[in-house]
């Protein structure tokens, strides 16, 4: 019985930093196309190349990697994904340094494939870990790990690449000395991210985890099952609003914000996906079968994260962490009007959304700001 305990609590350690690292992987990601638009004097729409890169490796690796999990099995997947991933950070040095954008967009796809890997192979391991009775909390663990990360990587650019540097609105050239600083500052998260990812694969390689069953079923088509359809283009378009808002945030608030700074629209980016964990963490408790008491006592702590959060991504500043709160709280009433029934909540989201974006478009100043993080 201990042993089992041991193996357990080993194992989430691994797969919640693995889930930790390709959250932080994604977003870092996505943000970094701002650094990357100012040390290459890009467009608008060649920066946004940087996270065409990086998600076009879903749609292309999604089924490939099925096929690899059939010949090598769940455990030598995720190993491999971890080095993919290692890879892809390590071609950063030579991209920052030549500075070279192709070899960037080669090293994003890279890891990229890496994380496909990890997504694909990971969840079933969360599941099979443990007991099956509680294997829903250890994935809500694992995700919500992972929404911790897509908050920190925004807040790590600000501080590791923008701290200090003046990049102006327009285009800027790769010869300007705050770009050629910024492209020096590009490779030192990706080392520290490349070689923890080799750690952890190595811890993956030296821990004994259960065999995986892959099914013998019979195969059916997913065509048959126009939920899983629908579903599926649900999730395509809302990755496709949640990446362009993000990718956009630091940029735009740069050119409609007076006297906000590269640095600070990055701190306002890590809120932005800090709102995302935040919702992640209500939903986990709002659509269950929960005493509505119960519910109301979980919100506390929630709002209280909330306004820790919103403070430390801007160096403490109580007023943004109240205003993120409020946010965080109208969120929850949103999901209140939803009466708990996920297709009415999400049909009142999605609507909330499409204006706040509409908002955000006719708009500058404070409001644009705070219509594009709610």
């Amino acid at each position: 019985m201990m042993e089992k305990n041991n193996n357990l609590v080993v194992g989430m350690t691994v797969f919640g930093a693995i889930f930790f690292i390709f959250g932080f992987a994604t977003t870092f990601i996505i943000t970094l196309t701002a650094p990357v638009k100012a040390i290459f004097g890009l467009s608008e729409f060649e920066a946004q190349l940087l996270s065409s890169a990086f998600f076009i490796a879903y749609p292309l690796m999604s089924i490939p990697t099925g096929k690899i999990i059939d010949l090598i099995g769940y455990k030598m997947t995720v190993i491999a994904g971890l080095i993919l991933m290692a890879l892809g950070s390590f071609i950063f040095i030579p991209a920052a340094k030549l500075p070279s954008f192709p070899i960037f967009l080669v090293g994003t796809f890279i890891l990229a494939v890496g994380v496909v890997f990890l997504q694909v192979s990971a969840n079933p391991y969360v599941t099979a870990i443990g007991p099956s009775p509680t294997a829903s909390s250890r994935l809500n663990l694992t995700q919500a790990l992972n929404a911790v990360a897509t908050m920190i990587a925004p807040w790590l650019i600000s501080v590791a690449i923008f701290k200090g540097l003046n990049l102006p609105n327009d285009d800027n050239l790769i010869t300007s000395e705050h770009g050629l600083m910024a492209a020096e500052r590009v490779p030192l998260p990706f080392i520290a991210m490349g070689i923890i990812v080799l750690l952890v694969a190595i811890a993956i390689f030296s821990i004994k985890l259960p065999v995986i069953d892959k099914g013998s079923g019979v195969k059916k088509s997913i065509w048959k099952y126009p939920h899983v359809v629908l579903g599926a283009l649900g999730i395509f378009a809302y990755v496709g609003a949640e990446v362009g808002n993000a990718g956009l945030i630091v940029n735009y608030l740069k050119n409609s914000v007076e006297g906000i700074s590269a640095e600070m629209a990055s701190t306002y980016a890590a809120i932005y996906w800090g709102g995302a964990m935040i919702g992640r963490f209500f939903g986990s408790f709002m659509f269950s079968e929960m005493k509505q008491s119960k519910k109301l006592s979980l919100l506390i702590p929630v709002l209280l994260l909330a306004f820790i959060a919103g403070s430390f991504v801007t160096d403490w500043n109580w007023k943004i962490g109240l205003i993120f709160t409020l946010v965080s709280i109208a969120n929850f009433i949103i999901m209140q009007i939803g009466t708990g029934k996920a297709a009415k909540t999400l049909a009142i989201f999605a609507l909330s959304a499409a204006l706040l974006d509409i908002a955000t478009t006719f708009t500058t100043g404070q409001v644009a700001l705070w219509s594009v993080i709610s």
